[in-house]
């Protein structure tokens, strides 16, 4: 039988354990890589600040938490100390203004409600940067524009430190989906018991949604159609009258808040912290390269291929095999493709070769 993270053994219930490990990863890495393959595909910017926007995704989640948590003192005459006296007790006026059952439904569901607060701040945050910043660099060299990208990165990054502090913040998930579900049973393997946290499953389902709403604005809608062709011959567009530029401007606010939303839903796996977005930048880097620079569907391919290598890679009885393989099995994989396939699984022609 396999619990928690680590296999127990090449079984079939590790297997699928590490599976699901791996789409957990996956989906993280997908959801970046997906918003920095938009940016690079449109504005054909190297953003290194795109891991800076999943940080501030997840501290729009701890934000609305403080902001919600927000209470006055009151006395308790319910509540005495030893001497008789009333206790003084925080109440969260949310709690004061919707009563005591709606109040604190709204302060366990603080997380999903995040959603809805960060889409608006991070599109913002995607337009004010594209606008103020990204737009002079259009046209210098993908050196340029990866040094002034990770230069605000870190500024980014100093700037929610001083705010928030170096420690992780913990922000736990809603009542109804902390612990764990046996998968197993969900799959009809009732002879295999699977623990896994039902958190990661919603993360999962979460980003397929997403990721599925991204290609699905792109495919079915005027707007989508325009921005592809644009993608494809920005020049022909822009004179058919078109004012592609703000399309693609947009496009940068919604890749902003692809990142964010990936951002928030990450809060409760792992802690927000002034670095998560570093951490996650690179690899997620790696996979849009494997995928393919400029390819949407290569990057959600290679996170979620990546992911799943890295969880088999980090089983206690491969690490024995070959220690460390864990640590570099994401780096080992993308030099094995680019020097087999220079352009990354689905690459196109042209693209990073000028």
């Amino acid at each position: 039988m396999a619990r928690g993270f680590v296999g127990a053994g090449f079984t079939m219930d590790a297997i699928i354990l590490q599976v699901l490990n791996g789409l957990d990863k996956g989906s993280a890495y997908a959801m970046i890589a997906l918003g920095l393959t938009l940016i690079f595909g449109t504005l054909g910017v190297v953003n290194f600040a795109h891991g800076a926007l999943f940080m501030l995704g997840a501290f729009c989640a701890v934000t609305l938490q403080r902001i919600l948590s927000l209470s006055y003192t009151v006395e308790d005459p319910t509540q005495t100390d030893f001497l008789g006296n009333p206790l003084k007790v925080d109440t969260p006026y949310i709690v004061s203004w919707f009563g005591d059952a709606t109040g604190n439904a709204i302060l366990n569901w603080s997380v999903p409600l995040a959603i809805l607060f960060a889409i608006p701040v991070m599109l913002l945050i995607g337009y004010v940067m594209e606008r103020g910043l990204i737009k002079h660099f259009y046209k210098r060299p993908h050196a340029d524009q990866i040094l002034v990208t990770f230069g605000l990165a870190i500024v980014i990054q100093e700037i929610v430190k001083y705010f928030y502090g170096a420690n992780p913040i913990p922000t736990p998930a809603p009542d109804m989906f902390r612990g764990s579900v046996d998968f197993g049973v969900m799959i009809g393997f009732a002879q295999n018991e699977i623990i896994y946290p039902y958190w990661r499953l919603v993360y999962f389902l979460f980003s397929a949604v997403i990721i599925g709403s991204v290609f699905a604005f792109l495919r079915f809608t005027t707007f989508g159609m325009v921005v592809r062709a644009g993608m494809a011959d920005r020049e022909t567009v822009g004179l058919l009258g078109i004012n592609i530029d703000k399309r693609f401007t947009i496009m940068f606010g919604i890749a902003a808040a692809v990142a964010g939303l990936a951002g928030v839903m990450y809060a409760p796996i792992n802690s927000p912290n002034y670095h998560m977005g570093m951490d996650f930048l690179v690899l997620s880097f790696v996979v849009v390269v494997v995928g393919g620079m400029g390819s949407l569907p290569g990057a959600v391919l290679a996170g979620f291929l990546l992911g799943i290598l890295e969880s088999f890679a980090s089983m206690n009885e491969v690490k024995s095999v070959i220690p460390g393989i864990d640590q570099i099995i994401i780096y080992l994989v993308a030099i094995i493709i680019l020097l087999t396939r220079p352009r990354g699984l689905m690459g196109r022609k042209g693209v990073m070769e000028e």
